[in-house]
């Protein structure tokens, strides 16, 4: 539809709801990770992955088949959901919508440092942000990482990619552009919104309460992964402005007493959402099990907050992150049938709610 008009949250619900009930449940995960990477694109044929899969049966197969078939399906359900709504519902939507732009951002970046060709990045893009197919066409025909830096001026990563790049031709490292463009995306959520004047129990107030909660669980992984690993990096770099749940300044001091981080999140406003997920955490083994819980923490966060508030963008939001989840979870699958890991692990992998 268009940014003009009113909102239609009831409509764009109501289609949220009829697409949440197609994904896939416990019962599909535990065929899939019973089935070989062919098993598993026949399975995925008879879904909702039908079109996808069928389009591309005849020039991929195996895994590289299901990463593109799950990278075209993600991007269609998202522009259907911006076909659906009006308003500043599809503003906000749109502007939640640029993660991919990110994602795209950053496979560009990856791509051409590490001299994939133009239709290898191409592949891997999710076409679901605000970067049209020209853009993303001569970012993955870039011939440096500098020429796309060059190309991404005028956009909203244009800012803080300058110093990052001479971080990076300092150091050949992608994490200083890497990091730049996450707090960019991040940082910008919260565009359009005075967040000191806002109502919490207005549509724009319940849309705050979902951004900050994205926020504040992104430096709450930042945090953890610093923490966990006992880094030297700078936690100050890491840190997003625009969420609750930590003050400027104050992630360096409990990134050092991963206690303390915990206890912090234990005693916010997230507490009660997070308990579940807290004891796993203090329980987990490794890191990736610390990122799990926080992925199945927030999509309950999320799902609780469209239950409470169901004439809002929550739900959307929330389904949004329902499917980006179902697409991790079979490349998850996929990826660790071909390399041989068993059910087991696989499904330690896994994120389920």
């Amino acid at each position: 539809m268009s940014a003009t008009g009113s909102s239609n949250p009831e409509y764009v619900n109501s289609r949220v709801r009829a697409r949440r009930a197609a994904l896939f449940d416990e019962e599909d995960y535990r065929k899939l990770v019973r089935m070989g990477t062919g098993e598993i694109a026949r399975y995925m044929e008879e879904t909702e992955y039908e079109t996808e899969i069928n389009a591309l049966g005849a020039r991929h197969s195996g895994v590289d088949l299901i990463e593109y078939a799950l990278n075209r399906n993600l991007a269609k359900h998202f522009h259907d959901l911006l076909d659906w709504a009006d308003g500043q519902l599809y503003t906000q939507i749109a502007n939640y919508l640029r993660k991919f732009d990110t994602w795209n951002a950053k496979t560009a970046i990856r791509g051409v440092y590490s001299g994939a060709t133009a239709e290898e990045i191409g592949t891997d893009y999710i076409r679901a942000g605000e970067f049209d197919d020209d853009l993303l066409d001569k970012l993955a025909a870039a011939g440096s990482v500098g020429e796309i830096v060059e190309l991404l001026d005028g956009t909203i990563f244009d800012e803080g990619l300058d110093a990052a790049y001479e971080e990076f031709q300092d150091s050949d490292v992608l994490v200083p552009l890497e990091n730049a463009i996450d707090k960019t995306f991040y940082e910008h959520l919260l565009d359009g919104i005075d967040t000191g004047t806002v109502d919490r129990n207005t549509p724009t107030g319940l849309y705050l309460e979902v951004l900050q909660a994205e926020i504040d669980f992104r430096n709450i992984r930042n945090a953890l992964r610093l923490s966990r690993t006992g880094t030297d990096l700078n936690p100050d770099e890491y840190y997003i402005e625009g969420g609750k749940l930590f003050e400027e300044g104050e992630l360096r001091q409990l990134v050092g007493s991963f206690d303390d981080l915990v206890e912090h999140i234990r005693t916010s406003t997230y507490g009660d959402d997070l308990d579940e997920a807290l004891a796993d955490l203090e329980d987990a083994e490794s890191l990736i099990q610390f990122e799990h819980a926080l992925d199945t923490a927030l999509l309950e966060y999320s799902d609780a907050l469209s239950y409470t508030y169901p004439i809002s963008i929550c739900s959307a939001i929330s389904y949004i992150l329902a499917k980006e989840r179902e697409i991790e979870n079979i490349r998850a699958i996929a990826r660790g049938r071909e390399v041989g890991l068993s059910v087991e692990e696989i499904e330690q992998e896994l994120v389920v709610t």
